[in-house]
């Protein structure tokens, strides 16, 4: 039986910029440099999981940390990365960028 630490939760795109208004969230990015470019959810960190090293994620202790990418493959893989080196970052946008754009939730990038 898997503990309840021991999956990623799953965080809804409206739910995910009510919590980043509030201030409560930590946003990185797991969409490589060139994705990143091309556009972004404000305030979101770039930490391409190409070379992602789940102890290097900044924490403050405070805040959620949340990851994101394109449709959310990659940011579940790095909730996955964190959790087995103990990182207690467990939690990614489900449906990644796409699904925060769908919900006409704002991003950065060039014809934004």
């Amino acid at each position: 039986m898997n503990s309840p630490m021991s999956v990623p939760k799953n965080l809804q795109a409206d739910e995910l910029a009510q919590q980043m208004q509030a201030g409560r969230i930590v946003l990185i990015d797991v969409r490589e440099p060139a994705e990143f470019l091309a556009e972004r959810i404000p305030g979101a960190m770039l930490c391409p999981l190409s070379s992602f090293d789940a102890k290097a994620i900044p924490s403050d202790g405070e805040r959620m940390v949340v990851f994101h990418c394109a449709g959310g493959k990659r940011s579940l893989d790095a909730a996955m990365r964190c959790l087995a080196a103990g990182r207690v970052a467990t939690t990614h946008l489900e449906g990644g960028i796409a699904a925060w754009k769908a919900a006409g939730l704002p991003v950065i990038g060039p014809g934004s």
